[in-house]
């Protein structure tokens, strides 16, 4: 990394009191977290949370719960319930994705917070809406995407449903409900008063597929898969030396169309300029399998890498389908500070961080908190518990 790297504190001085598992509450949090809110995992004594998957696989947990604290109480005895209770009455925002029902039947519902703090923002994830028939249903990533019709629309047209790779249904749910705790926050800064906030995920979904609204709108029928996206040459076309990722993918746009005579231009195609087979957007559809032939003769004799420069600087959108690996080892991006390596007790692992700069600077990373590594410091701050306060606890499994 560059070194220049600033937190950006934005929301220094907020505290969160964080109940969330898995993802997308994490991320939600997390999200916050990067802002400069001081977030506290609130954890079971024994294993955490469930997303931190046990000691044989804690990068799933890496990824999602940087920059946060992490305290252990058992909620389950009235002590503990009496500690977090406090906490509530200290904090900003209280945040859980617990299964219906289940934060009420612990004792932390909504009627109960709000009641002991009313400015907080009170923020939920659920699977389905409170009103849906569904609402009761346990969710998970995938579950959000097929019943928010992201699957739907995913995949070739004749094949099944196919879930798309980034999970939307998650992390797309939780960076609506930060984006929703800011806004609720800064209101409250003139109100005075909390709010009830409540992600449901499959809901979610549907406001990151509003284009299959569009489709149904132009024409009253359900949106269809449409994986190339209609207005060819549009789509993945191969590359050399033909491995499982050695694409390019590149777009004509309708609004642009000199788009296809500048690609032909750059392929040495130029007798096509003008062919009335292929001069129009509504034409090359006719002639799809032409058109698509024509470009991938060209890409086949390049480098993924060779053919996204090319293109690119030829005036028409492309990009190489990159994995993972490939992402990690361009220098770039570790220069900038978009991806950074942090150490977890013993394992290490490379990451994106937050992809916003702010004054140029990227933000610095801490790593995900070892389970209760802050029970102590976060007591005597919030609570004023002393170290032989905390440890009498410890001896009572309350912490």
């Amino acid at each position: 990394m560059d070194g220049n790297a600033a937190a950006p504190n934005c929301l220094a001085g907020i505290k969160v009191l964080d109940l969330t598992q898995f993802e997308a509450g994490t991320s939600c949090t997390e999200a916050l977290a990067w802002m400069g809110a001081e977030v506290v995992k609130v954890e079971p004594p024994k294993g955490g949370e469930a997303g931190r998957r046990g000691v044989a696989d804690p990068y799933y947990f890496m990824a999602y719960n940087a920059n946060k604290k992490s305290i252990t109480v058992n909620l389950k005895s009235e002590r503990g319930l009496e500690l977090v209770k406090d906490m509530a009455r200290k904090a900003d925002v209280f945040t859980e994705n617990f299964a219906p029902g289940a934060v009420e039947r612990l004792g932390l519902g909504y009627d109960v917070v709000s009641e002991l703090n009313p400015r907080i923002i009170y923020a939920q994830v659920k699977g389905f809406g409170a009103g849906s028939p569904y609402e009761k249903g346990l969710c998970f990533d995938p579950i959000a995407q097929a019943c928010g019709g992201a699957m739907s629309i995913t995949g070739e047209r004749d094949g099944k449903p196919i879930k798309p790779g980034p999970t939307i249904g998650d992390t797309g749910t939780g960076m609506l409900l930060a984006f929703s705790i800011v806004s609720a926050l800064y209101q409250r800064a003139s109100t005075g008063k909390g709010r009830r906030l409540q992600a449901a995920m499959q809901d979610s979904v549907m406001h990151y597929s509003r284009g299959m609204f569009i489709r149904q709108a132009q024409t009253g029928k359900p949106a269809q898969r449409q994986p190339a996206g209609g207005n060819p040459p549009h789509g993945i076309y191969p590359c050399k030396p033909g491995g499982p990722n050695d694409y390019v993918y590149l777009l004509t746009s309708r609004a642009n169309p000199e788009h296809w005579p500048r690609l032909l231009k750059l392929i040495g195609r130029e007798e096509l300029i003008g062919d009335p087979r292929y001069d129009t957007a509504a034409a090359r559809v006719e002639h799809e399998a032409e058109v698509d032939e024509i470009v991938a003769g060209w890409t086949r004799q390049r480098t993924k890498q060779e053919a996204m420069a090319q293109i690119s600087g030829a005036g028409v959108p492309a990009g190489a389908v990159f994995d993972s690996m490939e992402l990690t080892k361009d220098p770039s991006f570790a220069k900038r500070g978009i991806l950074q390596t942090v150490q977890h007790g013993d394992w290490q692992m490379t990451m994106p961080t937050w992809p916003v700069r702010f004054d140029g600077a990227p933000p610095p990373i801490n790593p995900a908190p070892l389970l209760g590594e802050h029970t102590a410091e976060v007591f005597e701050e919030w609570l004023g518990l002393d170290a032989a306060e905390v440890d009498a606890l410890r001896q009572q499994g309350i912490v």
